[in-house]
């Protein structure tokens, strides 16, 4: 097992690493390099972190891979007999493992609002999610830019969600993909919903990269993840959240 799991390694590093650089790198060759102009009446600051910011992050992002790669192979090979995933796709139908996405997806969304929250006591704060939060003006780079203990909080949805939800591992592979790229947005720098969305019956519960860049900003309020139901919920949702949202879509459409 232990020389299967060896070999495994570079495979799934490489696997995961692969899909954040795509989506970060895309998203930063867009609004940071090719159309930062066509896009700058969406952009929530004026201003852009420095080079040094960029590098930090995709470092402190490359070992988080390396922290999603040890969980994913704990999770599909280690712990596989007593998960609750199934081995074939042909077990059940495909309206089936689409319906499984909203378990996960709501699961993730309140283990992140608590790990996030955990993660603002002052000791945790100082010691781990200030690496986090050096990137007070996020970039695509800052969605995967955790410390090390924080990196496998973060990873271990993939574990609770196989031990939570009865679904396949391709399926789970698949919500990752929708959660790099969602993260990914949250830490864009620039907001794509509409002007007024933030006020629509939708659009209140829907966490913005407005919202997550206040957070990065200002520190405090707006936890979520995908929405700002727990935020709403628990009293934590920024008081200033609809004027920053507003100041930001009010200059143009796109």
């Amino acid at each position: 097992m232990l020389e299967e799991l060896k070999n495994l390694f570079p495979f799934i590093y490489f696997n995961i690493g692969i899909r954040y650089l795509l989506a970060a790198g895309l998203a930063f060759l867009i609004f940071y390099m090719l159309f930062r102009s066509r896009f700058s009446i969406r952009r929530i600051q004026a201003t852009f972190p420095k080079s040094k910011d960029y590098r930090r992050d995709l470092g402190y992002s490359l070992l988080t891979v390396f922290f999603f790669t040890i969980i994913s192979l704990l999770t599909f090979y280690v712990l596989k007999p007593y998960n609750l995933l199934y081995d074939s796709l042909a077990d059940k139908s495909v309206w089936y493992w689409l319906l499984t996405v909203i378990p996960m997806f709501f699961i993730h969304d309140f283990y992140f609002y608590w790990a996030h929250r955990l993660m603002h006591h002052p000791a945790l704060f100082r010691r781990v999610h200030k690496i986090h939060h050096l990137s007070t003006n996020p970039s695509p780079w800052t969605a995967y830019a955790f410390h090390p203990l924080e990196a496998f909080i973060e990873a271990a949805i993939i574990l609770i969600l196989a031990f939570t939800v009865p679904t396949h591992a391709f399926v789970i592979m698949l919500f990752m993909i929708f959660q790099i790229i969602y993260n990914v947005y949250g830490h864009l720098g620039y907001e794509l919903f509409p002007k007024g969305f933030h006020k629509t019956r939708i659009g209140r519960y829907v966490n913005t990269s407005v919202a997550h860049n206040q957070h990065h900003a200002k520190f405090h309020g707006n936890y979520g993840l995908y929405t700002l139901i727990w935020d709403r919920v628990f009293g934590t949702i920024r008081d200033d959240y609809d004027e920053s949202y507003e100041q930001a879509t009010g200059r143009s459409s796109l």
